[in-house]
């Protein structure tokens, strides 16, 4: 008889059961968090080309869509606003009557025990499409900050539990945190874009929440793709200015960020799986050409093991459901 040996792995594969059994990594519809994309007016819905499934919509759209996802257990939902007007400054960012402020109202009257969290940026709001205010074709850095606070403060004020700056601006979680306090929001946290990078995948982004820049790029403000050691700086250098969690972006290019960034911070750290890691999986799944709803699944737990404790993640309803239903795998 072959000598084989006393431990076999296998044993523990067997079944559904064995495997869930000792299952190391767990994926709960409550670390999911779902983007939304608000825009005025009523009975309105915008379908997303490039993201199936995805659109903008008028408030009343969009608390179907967050009813959809409280009922599967999703954690919380994240806001963009597309506003009817922009400006060079962004000055709609911070209208009390603006999209995603009417949005916020609404969530906090409808659904309170959904977490609400707020984007805030200029992109979607400047009529340039870059993430500040530009200064010779620049963006400057210190005359976005003021910016960026006021519009933390105005979705604090219509009822975001989270304000979430996603502008890679230096300095501004202190800022923003400042303002938030002086506001008498001292209880509303900050969930900080710490390690943003300037990625080809945000492409279908842009065509949801109208964010193109009309010239040039962001590399001079979102990090290079090759830094590993800067993103674990810019993680922590948030944390000290106030930042409650910090963010990498995107998540699938990048676990060995959000595994470096957990490991030496020890902080909540989120994890977006942006547009076209979505759009990727959703091309792929239409033709055929793979699982569809076991790449999902794969690429959500994947982003967990690396040390995610929280996924933003276009798929958040869907995998929800699957997971409540028992399809962990």
């Amino acid at each position: 008889m072959p000598q084989y040996p006393q431990y076999r792995p296998r044993r523990l594969r067997r079944t559904a059961a064995l495997r869930a059994l000792v299952r190391e990594t767990h994926l709960h519809p409550s670390q999911l968090v779902l983007p939304l994309f608000a825009r005025s007016g009523s009975g309105v819905r915008r379908d997303i080309a490039a993201m199936p499934g995805v659109a903008q919509s008028s408030v009343d759209e969009l608390l179907r869509d967050a009813e959809r996802a409280a009922r599967a257990g999703v954690g919380g939902v994240i806001l963009f606003g597309i506003p009817d007007v922009k400006d060079a400054s962004g000055s709609s960012a911070w209208d009390a009557h603006g999209p995603v402020q009417s949005a916020l109202r609404a969530l906090a009257r409808e659904i309170p025990d959904l977490v609400r969290i707020a984007d805030v940026c200029l992109c979607e709001y400047t009529d340039h499409g870059h993430c500040g205010v530009l200064r010779d074709g620049h963006v400057d850095n210190d005359a976005t900050l003021p910016l960026l606070a006021r519009s933390a403060v105005a979705f604090a004020d219509a009822g975001a539990d989270i304000v979430a700056p996603s502008d890679m601006m230096d300095g501004r979680v202190r800022t923003i945190r400042e303002a938030l306090d002086t506001a008498g929001h001292v209880d509303t946290a900050i969930l900080s874009y710490a390690a943003k990078f300037a990625s080809a995948l945000y492409g279908p982004f842009r065509e949801a929440a109208e964010s193109t820049p009309q010239s040039g790029d962001r590399r001079g403000y979102q990090m290079d793709s090759a830094n590993a050691a800067e993103a674990v700086r810019e993680a922590r250098l948030d944390i000290e200015e106030g930042a409650d969690i910090v963010m990498v972006k995107p998540a699938g290019p990048y676990l060995d960020i959000v595994t470096s960034v957990k490991r030496d911070t020890g902080h909540p750290v989120a994890a977006y799986q942006v547009s076209g890691e979505f759009a990727m999986i959703k091309a792929a799944a239409e033709r055929g050409w793979l699982d569809g709803d076991r790449a999902m699944m794969e690429s959500l737990l994947g982003i967990r093991r690396a040390g995610a404790d929280l996924i933003v993640t276009y798929f958040a309803v869907d995998a929800a459901t699957r997971l409540r239903d028992g399809h962990a795998e």
